[in-house]
This record gives C-alpha cells, structure tokens and sequence, in this order.
C-alpha cells in the first residue's frame, strides 16, 4: 500500500509513491529539518544517527518524468536533560576561568571595533591611520562594573529560543544624550560548544545601553545552558535508468547561484581593505598612490583542509523561523596557507563566515574583518545573496555551487 507525496525543493516541484513500511517511526514536520542529497550510482550511509532500511524509500519524480529511489531516514528522539539533578558548579563558576585571566574578544564592524575584556570592562573605539601620521582613537568605555545573574533567562537569539547568563557592566563613559549618565552594558553569555569566546552581536538596546552576545563553550558544563541543535537529516536520492545524476532543472538552479558569488567582495576603512573570492582566496591590500598596490594573502581555499577543519569546529548554524522551519543561518570556511606572518613565522589563515542578511537592497554586502590571534583572522560577509543558497549547505558547510 502507498501514499502520495508531494515535495518542493528549490523551485523544483516532485511527485513521490510513499512506502507504507515505516512502522511506528514519527512524521515529517517542519520541526524536523532534512536534506535532500544526490550520491550519484554509490551511496555511503552513514555509520551513526538516523538509521535507513531499503525498504524505506520513496519513488520522485519531477515535472520532467526524471524518476530518483530516495532513501528516507528513520528519527528517534531521545530524552532532554533538563538540569534538575545537576549539582555541578554554578554558571559564574564556570566562567571564572575567562574573568581571572587576562582574556579579551573583539568584534570589527564597518567603523566600530568592539572589545570585551571579560570581567574588566566593554570598549568601542575606532582607530585612523594615515601615512607618516600618528593613530588617532576615539573610544568610549560601555561598561566596568559586574553584576551577576541569578536566574536563567531565555531570548530569541538569531532566530533561536537561547538560555543565556548575564552579567551587568554599569559605569562607563558618560552619555551626553541621557544627561551625561554613564554607559551601561548587559553581556549574555550563550553556551557553544566550539566557540572561542567570540562575540556574536552588539546591539544599542536604547540610548548609551547595549547589549552583548558571547559565545562560550565553558557555559555547556551546565544542563540548563546546553546549546540543543537539532541534526539534519539527509535524503539519498538515486537516479532510475534513463534519468540523469541530478534533475537538470536543479542543476541549472546550481549555475544560477554560482552566478551569484562569482563577484569579489571587498570593503574597509582606514590604511587596509578586504578582497573575498569565493572559493579561491582572501587579500587584505593597500593602495598607495606611490608604491601601488600592497597585497597581502590572508588565506587561499582548499576543499579538504576545509573538510578536515569541519570536522572539529561548527561549519553550519541554524535559525528557527516564526514558522517553525528550520533554517542554515551562516556557514563557516577555513582559508589556510596565506602569506608567512612576520610575528609567528607561520601562513596566515582566515575564517570566512558567510551569512544571511536580508536587506531592502537585494545585492548589499557587508564585509568586515577581525584578528582575534596573530595572523590568524575571521572574515564576515554578510547579503542577501547569501540567503538564496545556505539551505544548499552540506554537513561540512559546503554549498552546492562551483568555485
């Protein structure tokens, strides 16, 4: 016995026979994300997670009578931990380690730069260079005070309900649009299980007081601030005889995209700016009206550096829409063997983080980088352009267009 199914994907519309073999196993709903994957004439299952018998496929085919055997796969659900008999240490306790060492994340922006040094205080600054000229800053001070949380507290952090722990900074530099009282700052520390303490927004909530997000692995100690992701699940698609590999109307979508990165993104303020071809390299350059062009490679692509650095750091993130869909927010790429850095004698390398920006113009970008180590840097690129194929990205957050 069989049921009808009907599946859009990418603009591409198909017609499946369900196997009623499934058994007791739960329903598709949005809640559940999956993936559809095209392996070609060998498929690798994979060894953990979902489990997939032969018996549990459905027969597609597209409008252009292109008929694929789709492996489905089965879900369970395990219990969630909710922290009841937790009696570890305390989430200030956890994070003392990252307020008794001299510790400080930055966060660069088209003209601000952010510095959290944890524990110690919130700075904005900006800093201008001109040749044979001294650098002028301007700063002001967000924060210096502690005042610590005593209550798990949630927000809809990037699409996503997140339990965080926050920590007031109150004191610092006096604001002249509130009648010179001092700046304030609330830092919402968010477990992340590969985070490097790295500072994933600030936002000016009302007039001199911001709000911080940090992402930190040390919080994941504590059942209650576990970060929960739900796994995508993938959907092997095999061709039948006479169809080809992958439907042709998906593989004409794929050129479309690929026409959308081709472009180099480039921005920056002050003495350096910031060259990104995608999946090829990042240049940091200068222009100088008497010497020309200063180059300097921060990172160049490889598709299996990039793989075996996926495989131990968060290549894709997530975001839960109003709608309860599931949706890939960012993606992270590992640019390595740049040019050698004159302070540690090794390549530079560059972590390209790109993410879905909506914006009112469709072709905005925003580009900025950081230095959280020497010569060791993260780029962001932000656009709408983006948010057309991050839902492409596979489990090493590779997207499916060509370089």
């Amino acid at each position: 016995m069989t049921g009808l199914l009907l599946l859009g994907l990418g603009g591409l519309l198909f017609w499946g026979r369900v196997s009623c073999n499934r058994g007791a196993y739960p329903s598709f709903t949005d809640e559940v994300p999956f993936k559809i994957t095209w392996p070609g004439t060998e498929v690798s299952l994979p060894t953990s997670g979902a489990l997939y018998s032969d018996d549990d496929f459905v027969i597609m085919t597209t409008a252009e009578k292109e008929k694929y055997k789709c492996l489905l796969p089965s879900l369970a659900f395990g219990e969630e931990d909710d922290g009841k008999n937790y009696s570890g240490p305390s989430p200030y306790e956890l994070l003392e380690p990252l307020f008794k060492r001299s510790s400080c994340s930055y966060r660069i922006e088209s003209y601000w730069t952010y510095e959290v040094c944890h524990g110690k205080h919130i700075r904005q600054y900006h800093e201008e260079k001109e040749t044979g000229q001294k650098m002028s800053v301007q700063e002001y001070y967000l924060g210096k005070m502690i005042q610590r949380s005593n209550s798990v507290s949630t927000k809809n952090i990037e699409g996503q309900l997140t339990p965080y722990y926050s920590m007031e900074m109150g004191n610092g530099t006096p604001c002249s649009l509130k009648q010179n009282e001092p700046r304030s700052t609330s830092i919402l520390y968010v477990c992340h299980p590969e985070a490097k303490h790295e500072i994933l927004s600030v936002a000016e909530v009302t007039t001199c007081e911001y709000e911080v997000v940090v992402l930190t692995p040390l919080l994941c100690a504590h059942p209650k601030y576990r970060f929960k992701s739900s796994p995508v699940n993938a959907i092997f698609c095999q061709a039948l005889a006479g169809s080809p590999l992958r439907p042709q109307r998906l593989v004409q979508l794929d050129k479309e995209q690929e026409e959308q990165l081709k472009p180099p993104f480039g921005t920056g303020v002050g003495w350096w700016k910031y060259e990104f071809c995608y999946g090829k390299h990042v240049h940091q350059y200068h222009d100088d009206k008497e010497q020309g062009k200063n180059i300097v490679v921060v990172g160049n692509w490889n598709a299996e550096e990039h793989i075996d650095w996926a495989k131990k750091n968060v290549a894709r993130s997530f975001q839960l829409r109003d709608d309860g869909v599931q949706k890939v927010k960012s993606v992270s790429h590992f640019y390595g063997h740049g040019d050698e850095c004159d302070l540690t004698g090794k390549p530079r390398q560059v972590i390209v983080k790109l993410k879905c920006k909506e914006s009112e113009s469709p072709h905005a970008v925003t580009v900025y980088m950081m230095e959280p180590q020497t010569c060791q840097y993260i780029l962001g690129v932000e656009s709408p352009v983006i948010c057309r194929i991050l839902d492409t990205a596979d489990e090493h957050g590779l997207l499916s267009v060509s370089a």
